[in-house]
């Protein structure tokens, strides 16, 4: 039953974004951009484990992974801006994402960082 609340919740945050960009998508924009999935995940995972060190390693790796992560939202704001159908943009964008975490990784692991 709690996972199904978690699911719940987490879901009409998403579906509050969707129709907030319905009549702004610079609002949507902002909303979208603060670390509600993040937030969610620390509040779940911290509500699960009162585990203090998971939160904190949980937020190093979001940090970690912001970069490659930007490649999504450059990839299909160009794709789309260069009249490419919005599945195909979103397909590729997905696709050179996929791409990017795989060097990304190989990247931090050459460096020596590793990923718990």
């Amino acid at each position: 039953m709690y996972t199904i609340i978690k699911i719940i919740f987490t879901a009409i945050v998403i579906v509050i974004i969707s129709e907030i960009a319905k009549r702004s998508t610079l609002i949507a924009g902002i909303v979208a951009s603060i670390p509600l999935t993040s937030l969610l995940a620390f509040m779940w995972l911290y509500f699960d484990t009162q585990d203090p060190n998971s939160i904190r390693d949980l937020s190093r790796n979001i940090l970690l992974m912001i970069p490659p992560s930007l490649t999504f939202f450059i990839a299909l704001y160009s794709l789309i801006g260069w009249d490419i159908s919005f599945y195909s943009s979103l397909s590729i964008s997905i696709l050179l994402t996929a791409f990017v975490y795989w060097v990304y990784f190989f990247i931090l692991g050459f460096f020596g960082i590793t990923l718990k």
